[in-house]
């Protein structure tokens, strides 16, 4: 497996993040990776959603599950959880990739999603991502989402922002994979 990088995006203060050109049908992966995240509002979850090829909007139907490995600073709690408030079925909001991830100098949240076959025009998308995330509460969570867009049209824009205020700092670079 080749990965190329294909752009980089740094937040400061920005309301979002969008990938609007560079995703087509040279590679059938494309992998985002997530590097210290850091959201301007405390307890908020980091998202993402696509357009279609000529669509506006973010608004694409996905279907996915979430679940979640946690344990607190102080070790007094931990478990593994399947979490049906961050699932969407056939729903169009952004898709959630953390837990209330923290908003103090030292909690953020870094991660990989992978996007597979965005340019095919027969099957839906399936994605797959992973992000460990400081939390609110001094949680550290290991975030699992998965699931897939149900659009058989090309993928040809990602967008990632927080689920409230702005995305203070922090690093995405998509890759192209063959």
């Amino acid at each position: 497996m080749a990965k190329k990088l294909l752009a980089t995006q740094t937040a400061s203060a920005s309301s979002s993040l969008s990938f609007t050109s560079g995703i087509d049908s040279t590679y059938d992966v494309y992998e985002f990776v997530f590097t210290n995240m850091h959201p301007s509002t405390d307890g908020v979850n980091f998202q993402f959603q696509v357009n279609a090829v000529g669509q506006t909007g973010f608004n694409e139907t996905i279907t996915s599950s979430f679940f979640r490995a946690y344990h607190n600073e102080t070790t007094a709690a931990n478990a593994l959880a399947y979490d049906t408030r961050w699932d969407q079925a056939q729903g169009t909001a952004y898709q959630n990739l953390t837990y209330t991830t923290g908003a103090d100098n030292d909690q953020a949240c870094s991660g990989i999603l992978k996007l597979y076959a965005p340019s095919d025009t027969t099957y839906v998308k399936q994605f797959m991502a992973r992000f460990n995330d400081a939390q609110k509460d001094n949680y550290t969570i290991d975030d699992f989402s998965a699931g897939y867009i149900n659009t058989t049209a090309a993928i040809d824009e990602i967008s990632f922002k927080f689920s409230s205020g702005n995305i203070d700092a922090g690093t995405i670079k998509m890759f192209g994979v063959s």
